[in-house]
């Protein structure tokens, strides 16, 4: 009997050290990344410093983002583009031209055109989805990336017309901040890279601050983007979503 007993009790011990050992799945992976860069008002200034085969140059900008449907962006350098602002509502997006003194509609093909000669699309640009909204989430593999473990992450669009069929992304296992990412058609082809090249805290978050975007369909060194402050929760006044702001 006291073998028995015994053996039961080996048993169970095994069984919860396996069961502690397991990975979380890709759906609760998926969530915390979420939680940990989601907000419902964020206001944020940045650098993109576009790598070109002509040089480089950098373009400076301030943005005001509420829930997943409504952002609005100035930018304030260089001179050349300063007062240019796009405004987004829902699917829609209006871009603000002082030059000319004209309001464009972007919409369809024209949302996957790049910004400024950047890496990024207008979708990229916009996007502030919840990837968990989104795609589904397997966990693929562990690996380590900027000497960090993390959790290797394989997303396939729920459907529905979005810019990338299917994503790898490499998610921090303690901070929960994806440090690497592989965009790709629905074809499987790979589209556009990302790389978080630094992560700071800020206010209780862990967010890339400095980071590479690569169109691999383009030559180039790619698009550096420098996140020079980001606030959470912000106030943000009504009018700042509206279409009179782009002239303002």
């Amino acid at each position: 009997m006291k073998r028995i007993i015994c053996y039961i009790s080996f048993v169970c011990l095994l069984t919860a050290a396996v069961t502690a050992q397991e990975p979380p799945s890709g759906e609760d992976i998926l969530k915390q990344v979420d939680a940990n860069i989601g907000s419902d008002n964020k206001i944020s200034v940045a650098e993109m410093t576009i790598h070109g085969r002509r040089g480089s140059r950098t373009v400076k900008s301030k943005s005001w983002l509420r829930g997943q449907d409504e952002s609005f962006t100035e930018y304030l350098a260089p001179a050349r583009e300063k007062g240019t602002k796009m405004l987004k509502l829902g699917d829609q997006l209006w871009i603000y031209l002082p030059s000319t003194n004209r309001t464009i509609k972007i919409s369809g093909h024209m949302m996957r055109q790049s910004v400024m000669g950047s890496d990024l699309s207008y979708e990229d640009m916009m996007e502030d989805q919840d990837l968990q909204k989104i795609y589904d989430a397997q966990v693929a593999a562990e690996e380590v990336i900027l000497e960090r473990p993390c959790w290797v992450l394989e997303l396939t669009s729920k459907g529905g017309n979005i810019a990338y069929h299917s994503r790898k992304i490499w998610v921090d296992k303690e901070r929960f901040v994806s440090l690497r990412e592989d965009r790709f058609a629905r074809s499987g082809k790979l589209l556009k890279t990302f790389e978080a090249k630094e992560v700071s805290r800020i206010q209780n978050r862990w967010v890339p601050t400095r980071m590479v975007f690569k169109d691999v369909l383009k030559s180039g060194k790619g698009t550096e983007f420098i996140l020079e402050s980001i606030e959470f929760n912000a106030d943000i006044p009504e009018h700042v979503f509206t279409k009179a702001s782009l002239r303002k």
